[in-house]
């Protein structure tokens, strides 16, 4: 199985599928290089573990998929036919992984994604990854790899360049993967957001709730709190969705959100601030020791003053992976009664994660 994280949090997302691996009674490794962005895991049922271990139930991923193989000391003039040969040679993983289909003969992708790795090596390799894509795909259909058109019901064909000579194969499922190439979401910068820290809420609402998750949550009429607003950017993103927000700060906003008939700015800490009565959601991006962040989010849940929320917990430089844990079961344990908790490091955090949380 291989999985894609933010370079330099190879050891969190290794530590993670070893322990979401053994919970499943899947016994290997994980291994991987540091900065690499890439991490693999090893063991005799890797297409099994693939199925049963779910993109969303990943923190530190952000792309999951089943490698089937690796590529060396490849021609420059004639990287196709290598990877026509090991499709042909995949077998048993390819079938496994084709829904209803009885031979490997049968399987084609829906889709192809040429892709690198996140690091400062990897990005070097942008270009050939579309000119090598958009020489792979005809080849690929031709003997009928791959659809004519693109198909959301068929597997992804992933290929995945470490330079000009070496390369990866493998397969991802749709509907239990990111939907974006190397994992990473191509959305815009909210327009007139007074701070960069907007994109991050943006992502977390496209890569934590479900579509009619954001349909049903974020509407006009809607009530929430930011707590450590300034300069307003997750602020801006809700009020973009028709929410009223109660922005506590003791510092001043930005505009367009200063002054804006949506916000109400209240120059408070986000640590003693509580609503007079409950609202619909609760977001916090403050910058404080991960534990302190945790019990502040479950005592909201816990006093019923929201019922949703997303917040992010920054991480220590060490033991993350730990810390993380510790944080997460800490808040589930006090908040009490949640029906839904989800994290991920996105990809416009950095030394965090985001959480959401649903009561």
């Amino acid at each position: 199985m291989l999985a894609y994280c933010r370079p330099g949090f190879e050891p969190e997302l290794a530590a993670e599928l070893n322990v979401r691996a053994a919970e499943r009674e899947h016994w290997g490794h994980a291994s991987t290089e540091r900065g690499s962005g890439v991490v693999r895991y090893l063991c005799a049922s890797a297409a099994l573990l693939e199925r049963q271990l779910r993109f969303d139930a990943l923190i530190f991923a952000r792309q999951k998929l089943l490698g089937f193989a690796q590529l060396d000391g490849l021609d420059p003039t004639d990287r196709i036919s290598p990877v026509l040969a090991a499709l042909e040679a995949a077998g048993e993983a390819l079938a496994a992984v084709a829904a209803g289909s009885d031979s490997p003969a049968s399987m084609r992708f829906g889709a192809l994604v040429v892709e690198h790795s996140d690091s400062d090596e990897g990005r070097e390799l942008a270009g050939l990854a579309r000119g090598f894509g958009n020489a792979l795909r005809p080849a690929l259909r031709k003997p009928g790899w791959l659809t004519d058109k693109d198909d959301a019901r068929k597997p992804r064909l992933h290929v995945l360049l470490h330079g000009g000579t070496r390369m990866e194969l493998a397969l991802s499922r749709v509907e239990d993967s990111s939907p974006w190439p190397g994992g990473i979401p191509r959305l815009r910068q909210p327009p007139n957001a007074p701070s960069r820290s907007a994109a991050k809420l943006d992502e977390a609402l496209h890569t934590l709730l479900t579509g009619e998750e954001r349909a049903s949550l974020l509407r006009e009429g809607l009530r929430a709190a930011d707590l450590g607003a300034a300069p307003g950017g997750w602020t801006w993103v809700l009020v973009r969705a028709g929410l009223r927000v109660t922005a506590v700060d003791n510092g001043p906003l930005k505009e367009p959100v200063a002054g804006h008939p949506q916000v109400e700015h209240l120059r408070a800490d986000g640590f003693r601030w509580q609503p007079a009565r409950p609202l619909d959601w609760m977001v916090c991006d403050m910058v404080e020791q991960p534990r302190r962040v945790a019990d502040r989010m479950a005592e909201w849940f816990r006093e019923g003053w929201c019922r949703h929320a997303i917040f992010n917990l920054k991480l220590p430089m060490k033991k993350r992976w730990d810390e993380t844990v510790l944080c997460l079961e800490r808040f589930r344990e006090q908040a009490g009664g949640l029906q839904a908790l989800r994290a991920r490091q996105l990809y416009h955090d950095r030394e965090e994660i985001t959480v959401f949380a649903r009561r």
